[in-house]
């Protein structure tokens, strides 16, 4: 019997499935060819996103290379979460910074090999919406009819859903447009959308000629927060834990210079980031980034062996998308509880200075 032919539909997702995995070969290439690169080394490899957190001064520092001489550490830009998920689903890195949303679509939906070590931060004020000026847009009610885009599968999709939701708006009176944050803001200067829900530094951007409608921060405050997490895939974890536990201090030392240092952690950022330490600070003080002793309660991480509310966070962000068919199905609450990677704290965050 002759298999049936995949719809027009089926390969044109095959080929934009072959031609993201493509690209990520070819970037992975370019990584490892640049100077430094010791081929007798093996390679650890990081998806990371230009929003302010910890993360960039891990990076800017150079504090895993640090902790971690005895192999190559490969940094690879990501302009969303559902990229990252399609690299790991390539099996072309190992860690990645990633919002709560595309982490709950990963799980439920995708079900990547991965799980999460880490809270980057809690969005507030860093992702909002923003309606253009002389769109007559004054709340979220306003946006029916109105042209929307936000960056689907992230964290700031789903906050939109949940925007339209609480209005009592049905996201079909609203022709959402799927938009990466640099392709918004050139879509912004355009005059081609009326409103955006995004986050920095475009967010920054945005605000300039827009007025805020409603921010991550509200949502969080009716229940509905959103996070930013370090994820790390359960090959790592399971083949090189002392890697691991390395990735996981310096995430931690990195939060903790933020508190203790603000000046020196927004240097951090700006240089990765290209602006100047006062806009990079501005950036960061919008956000929300754990203590040390609030990581490990059972309010987000947890400890070894009793994981904590995030799995609650994200399975939530999971029922809601497939309650806007955005996933097909949820997998029960205890299979995000497991997907929280807790062995050994709180005491891998001992002595992080």
């Amino acid at each position: 019997m002759t298999a049936p032919k995949p719809s027009g539909a089926v390969r044109r997702g095959l080929l934009a499935v072959l031609l993201a995995v493509a690209v990520l070969v070819a970037a992975t290439a370019c990584a490892i060819s640049k100077p430094g690169y010791d081929p007798d080394k093996p390679t650890i490899r990081l998806a990371y996103q230009t929003f302010p957190s910890g993360d960039l001064v891990v990076k800017n520092k150079r504090w895993l290379e640090e902790a971690l001489p005895d192999y190559n550490i490969e940094w690879t830009k990501f302009d969303s979460g559902a990229d990252i998920n399609t690299a790991f689903v390539a099996k072309k890195v190992d860690f990645g910074a990633i919002g709560s949303a595309p982490v709950a679509r990963g799980l439920a939906d995708l079900h990547i090999g991965y799980q999460i070590a880490f809270v980057l931060d809690v969005a507030g004020e860093n992702e909002a919406l923003i309606a253009r000026n002389g769109t007559g847009i004054e709340k979220v009610a306003d946006l029916r009819g109105k042209r929307v885009a936000t960056a689907f599968a992230s964290t700031s999709h789903y906050s939109l859903l949940t925007a339209l939701r609480q209005a009592g708006v049905n996201p079909s009176e609203v022709d959402i447009v799927d938009l990466q944050p640099q392709a918004s803001y050139a879509a912004w200067q355009r005059k081609d959308i009326d409103a955006v829900y995004t986050w920095l530094p475009t967010l920054d951007e945005v605000r300039k000629d827009g007025k805020q409608i409603i921010s991550s921060r509200e949502l969080a405050g009716n229940g509905k927060p959103t996070l930013d997490l370090g994820v790390a895939s359960t090959e790592i974890i399971e083949s090189k834990p002392e890697v691991v536990d390395a990735w996981r201090k310096v995430q931690a030392r990195a939060l903790a210079l933020i508190h203790s240092d603000p000046k020196a952690a927004a240097a951090a950022v700006a240089a990765e980031i290209g602006t100047d330490e006062e806009d990079a600070a501005a950036q960061l003080a919008q956000g929300t980034f754990l203590t040390i002793e609030q990581l490990t309660s059972p309010e987000w991480l947890g400890t070894q062996g009793k994981p904590g509310d995030v799995a609650e966070a994200v399975h939530s962000a999971a029922q809601f998308l497939k309650d806007q068919n955005q996933i097909p199905s949820v997998p029960p609450l205890a299979d995000f509880s497991a997907a929280i990677y807790t062995e050994g704290l709180p005491g891998v965050f001992d002595n992080i200075n």
